[in-house]
């Protein structure tokens, strides 16, 4: 059993549900954080293949009417400093507990990172993933993002198996790991 990573919120922090009107907050929010975390190990085009596909107020608004996702925007001081995306729906093969519930999306901007907003998002991912009847909470990480893996182990996740995540036209090889919901 693993508990949940609970220490106080960082001053300032608020967490809140996006609603229809957070849309294009979300595409360039969305572009940003990817562009930032994946942009010097991929070629430019298939970059900008991924963003036409993933990010874009049109996807976004198709997204946040989709009763099976949640985004989550992470706000400081009155800033954005990150956002989550919890999608209910199937889950791979390789994740056998009940109930499976997915961080689809989880990106704290870099000038939060330490600060604690991102555990108090994943704790939000979990919150939102129990009010749905979720017990199991599952993630695919880039399986070149050793930082990633290494928080979201801390936090309790194994390494359940891969799947492939196609970046453009660019195969990547994701590792799936899931986690029980207490």
């Amino acid at each position: 059993m693993t508990a949940d990573i609970k220490s106080a919120p960082p001053a300032g922090l608020r967490i809140r549900r996006a609603t229809s009107a957070d849309a294009s907050l979300i595409s360039t929010l969305g572009a940003e954080t990817f562009v930032a975390s994946f942009g010097a190990q991929n070629t430019p085009e298939n970059l900008a293949m991924h963003i036409r596909k993933a990010y874009g107020d049109g996807v976004q608004q198709r997204e946040l009417a989709d009763p099976t996702i949640t985004y989550l925007i992470a706000e400081m001081d009155g800033r954005t400093a990150g956002y989550a995306c919890v999608k209910a729906g199937d889950a791979p093969v390789s994740v056998t507990g009940p109930l499976p519930i997915e961080v689809l999306r989880f990106y704290v901007v870099q000038d939060f990172h330490g600060t604690g907003v991102a555990q108090a998002l994943m704790d939000a991912c979990a919150a939102d993933a129990r009010v749905r009847g979720g017990r199991t909470l599952w993630l695919g990480v880039w399986d070149q993002n050793p930082r990633a893996i290494r928080f979201y182990t801390k936090w309790g996740f194994v390494d359940v198996g891969g799947q492939t995540f196609m970046l453009g036209d660019d195969p990547q090889q994701d590792r799936v790991l899931a986690r029980p919901l207490e």
